[in-house]
Order: structure tokens, then sequence, then C-alpha cells
């Protein structure tokens, strides 16, 4: 494959810009994910496209590449190559040494990494099985001005008698990110987004709508007509867009009325709860929201 057959099989001309390649990508992308969401399988199109933008991805980093080596050697024109290698082996052996050090240390970190991971293992076997896995996302904050989840769990898992394990991740931040803490903790939200999978998320009233729009959330439509609809109070369940053609739908359902909600060690200013539509634990996703709306009076 070479350049011009990688961009006419996305679609684009030679001479399309790095951004227009990355918003051509992430569309088919994103159409592949509902071809695969529709039960239609994966389409065997999609792997010559994504070998394609790595190809372009890859030619790009080594004209970048190139077009500084250049920038740095190119001074010593016939000489450049001969340069660029006194300087590579004058830096080898000038941090030669520390590397060693260095690799010393990360054997060892390795090594202790390797036996708190076995003993996490041995402890997280030795609990019960989870019944409901949650993300709190936005301006929440422990009362006790902690980042640990302990007093929280052992609250919510108090209004749920036949329970034994409710686990929950905190994750404080502002989407205006007026701090550099809100910063770390958004892009910690972002990584958490696309490696851990909760039952629910717990969030405010403005992650809601932004977490709706990734298109992660369940659509709540049919629950909130049926089965959640005597319970629900004027105004709790909360439509949003979950993005450009899934259309707008009902993703999160408003707790923050609810008592059993005020008794929970947090500070908030609203409580949405939203069910991740892969959840395996449904059923107690379910349980959970008609829990807290009971409670309403």
């Amino acid at each position: 494959m070479d350049l011009r057959q990688a961009y006419e099989r996305l679609g684009l001309p030679e001479e399309a810009t790095r951004e227009m390649v990355e918003k051509r990508y992430d569309m088919l992308l994103r159409q592949e994910r509902r071809r695969i969401r529709a039960g239609e399988g994966e389409s065997p199109e999609f792997a010559e496209i994504t070998r394609a933008y790595r190809f372009i991805v890859e030619q790009e980093e080594k004209q970048a590449v190139s077009e500084l080596t250049e920038q740095q050697y190119g001074k010593y024109k016939q000489f450049a190559g001969l340069a660029e290698k006194i300087d590579h082996f004058i830096s080898y052996y000038k941090w030669h040494t520390l590397g060693a050090i260095l690799l010393i240390a990360l054997i060892i970190y390795g090594i202790n990494a390797y036996i708190d991971h076995r003993e996490e293992q041995a402890r997280l076997a030795a609990l019960p099985p989870m019944d409901v896995y949650g993300m709190l996302m936005g301006q929440f904050y422990n009362t006790n001005g902690s980042m640990e989840t302990d007093e929280l769990e052992a609250a919510m898992l108090g209004h749920f008698p036949d329970w034994k394990r409710v686990e929950l991740e905190l994750l404080s931040f502002s989407l205006e990110a007026r701090s550099e803490f809100d910063i770390a903790m958004l892009q910690k939200a972002l990584a958490m987004l696309a490696t851990e999978s909760p039952d629910i998320y717990i969030l405010d009233k403005d992650t809601y709508p932004w977490l709706a729009h990734t298109g992660i959330l369940m659509e709540l439509d049919d629950l909130a007509a049926g089965r959640l609809a005597p319970l629900l109070p004027e105004g709790a369940a909360l439509e949003e867009s979950g993005g450009e053609e899934a259309g707008v739908h009902i993703y999160g359902i408003d707790l923050t009325a609810s008592p059993l909600i005020g008794e929970l060690p947090l500070i908030k200013d609203s409580f949405i709860v939203g069910i991740r539509r892969d959840t395996e634990r449904l059923d107690n996703a379910l349980h959970l929201i008609e829990t807290y709306l009971k409670s309403i009076p």
C-alpha cells in the first residue's frame, strides 16, 4: 500500500490534512461501532480502513522525524550523517550508567508490583460477589474531605439489606477545568471511561449531558414509560442527546430529591444515575434506582 492508495481507502484526496484524516477515521469508526451494536458483525473492509489510517499516520511521523533531523544536522551538509552518529554516541555513553541504574530500579519496581498484584488478587478473591459497581463523576465530595469511598460504600450498602458488596469510584472534577486538579481528574476520568465498566454512573447536572453524548449510557425510555413509571416524580426522567445520530432519549434518572440519597456522606448539588449500556448487572442497577425513587415523598 502506498500513500495514494491509503488516502483513497479513506475516501480522501492526497492533500488532505492530518485533521481531515482524524475526522474521517473517527466517523468511520463510529459507523463500525453502530454496525456491531446492531448485530451486523465486524465489517471486513474496516480492517483495511484501519491499516490505511495507520499507514498515513506512520508516514507523517517518519516525515516529521526526517524534517527534525534535517533541521538539527542539515548545517553539516555532507557530514550530517557523521554528526548525527557522533551526537548519538556521546548521548548514549553519557546516559549509559544512568540507564543501568534505572533498569535495576525498574526490575525492583516490577517485582514489588507483582507481589502487590498477587496480594490484591487474593484480597479480591476473598470478597463477596459484586452487587453493583458505580462511578461518581462531577462535583461530588466526601463529607470527611478524603478521596476514599469506604464510608460512602458502607452507607449505600446499608440501603440494600440483601446486598453484600457495593464498590464506588469517586472522580471529583469540574468540566470547566478551573484548576490543575480538575484537569488531572478529567484526564483520569477519560482514561477510566475507556478501561473500566461500572454498572451505573452517578453524575451531576453538568457531567450528565457530557456523558450521555458519548453513547455509553443505556436508553431508558421504555423503562421510564413502563417499569419505572409509577415511581417517577415529574421531571425525574431526564432527556438528553445521545450524539448526532442517536437522537434524544432518556439516559438518566434524577434521584436528588430522595431522602436516602441525603443520608449518604456526600457533598453534591445533584445526583443523576445512568446505566452503562453493556452492564451485566442490569437488575441490580434498576433495583438501586427503584429503591431511591420509592423514598421520594
